[in-house]
C-alpha cells in the first residue's frame, strides 16, 4: 500500500508543453502576417524582420554572457520578441535603429528584470513606444506602393473615408504585421487551437472598445466606421498576440476580463481624445502596469476565508 503513496511538491499536475514549444507555436501562428507584410511591402520588410530577430537574438545572448548566466536563447523567446517588434514597424524604417529598438526590448524591458517572466510590460511594445518616441518622424512615415501616404486610422481621424474591404485584405498603408486582418485572426485561431491563449482577453478587448467606439467615436452607430477602427491600426495585432503575453497579463479569469476592459476603454481615449490616431501600444503597456492591482482585487479568496464552498 506504501508504495502506492508518492509524497512530493507542487506542481502535482504537469504539462508537457515546454517554454520553447508555446514560442514555437507563437511564431508559427505570425507567420501569416509577416509573410504578407513581405508581400506587401517588398524586401525592405523582410530586411527589417530579420535584423530585429537577429539583434534580439543576439543581445539576450551577450548579456547572458557578459553576466554569466545560463543561456536562454533557446526557449525562442527572443525570436518572438523580436518578430513581433519587426512587425510593429513602418516598413521604410532604418534598419539600424531597428537593432537599437531590439537590443532595448530585451536589455532594457526584459533582462535588466531578470528575464523572461519577470519583465513588467511587454518587451516588444516596449521598444515600439521608445522608438516612437525617440524617433517619432521615422516611426510615423508610412509607405505603400513607392509612396508616403497616411494610414487608415489617421484619414478616419481627418473625416476622411476609408474601404474596409482594403483592411481586411491589408492592401493599405500600415506597420509590417497589422495591415491583413485575415493573416492575424488565422494566426489567432492557430493559437488558441493549440491552447497556447484564451479568447478572454482578446473577446473583452475588442468588445469593450466596440462599445466605446459606438458610444464616444462620435460617428454614432455607424458600423461602417466601427469596422474599420477594429480593423485598422494594431488592434487585432494586440489583442491576440501582445496583450495575451503570460508574463504581463492576469492569470484569473475575472482579472483577464478586467484586463481587457481596461485595454478597451484606454485604447477608446488615446484614439478619440488624444493627438495621434493610434494608441493600442500604449493602452497594453499601461494596462500591463495595471495587472498587479488587477491580479490582487481578482484573486479568488480561499474557502474558510470567505470564498464559496
Amino acid at each position: 500500500m506504501s508504495e502506492l503513496l508518492h509524497v512530493s511538491s507542487s506542481p502535482h499536475v504537469r504539462s508537457k508543453d515546454t517554454t520553447q514549444k508555446i514560442m514555437l507555436y507563437v511564431v508559427i501562428s505570425l507567420l501569416p502576417a509577416a509573410c504578407f507584410g513581405v508581400y506587401n511591402f517588398g524586401m525592405q520588410a523582410l530586411v527589417l524582420i530579420l535584423v530585429t530577430i537577429a539583434s534580439c537574438v543576439l543581445s539576450e545572448y551577450v548579456f547572458n554572457m557578459i553576466t554569466k548566466r545560463k543561456q536562454t536563447i533557446q526557449d525562442l523567446s527572443a525570436v518572438v520578441t523580436g518578430l513581433l517588434l519587426a512587425l510593429n514597424l513602418p516598413p521604410a524604417f532604418p534598419w539600424y535603429l531597428a537593432i537599437v529598438g531590439g537590443i532595448f526590448a530585451i536589455i532594457v524591458v526584459k533582462m535588466v528584470f531578470g528575464g523572461l517572466g519577470q519583465n513588467f510590460m511587454n518587451p516588444a511594445l516596449g521598444a515600439r513606444c521608445f522608438l516612437l518616441i525617440s524617433f517619432t518622424g521615422y516611426m510615423t512615415n508610412f509607405t505603400y506602393d513607392g509612396e508616403s501616404v497616411a494610414t487608415p486610422l489617421a484619414l478616419l481621424k481627418a473625416g476622411e473615408s476609408v474601404k474596409t474591404m482594403d483592411l481586411f485584405m491589408g492592401t493599405t498603408a500600415g506597420t509590417i504585421g497589422e495591415t491583413c486582418v485575415i493573416a492575424l485572426l488565422a494566426g489567432a485561431i492557430f493559437l488558441i487551437l493549440m491552447g497556447v491563449i484564451q479568447i478572454t482577453i482578446p473577446a473583452s478587448y475588442i468588445i469593450t472598445f466596440a462599445i466605446f467606439t459606438l458610444l464616444f467615436g462620435g460617428h454614432g452607430f455607424d458600423m461602417t466606421f466601427l469596422v474599420a477602427e477594429l480593423c485598422g491600426g494594431g488592434l487585432m495585432l494586440g489583442a491576440f498576440f501582445m496583450a495575451t503575453d503570460y508574463a504581463t497579463s492576469p492569470i484569473t479569469t475575472n482579472g483577464r476580463i478586467i484586463f481587457g476592459i481596461c485595454l478597451g476603454i484606454l485604447t477608446g481615449v488615446f484614439r478619440f481624445y488624444g493627438a495621434s490616431a493610434e494608441g493600442v501600444s500604449y493602452a497594453i503597456i499601461f494596462s500591463n502596469l495595471l495587472v498587479p492591482l488587477i491580479e490582487k482585487v481578482s484573486r479568488p479568496k480561499a474557502f474558510g476565508k470567505g470564498g464559496k464552498a
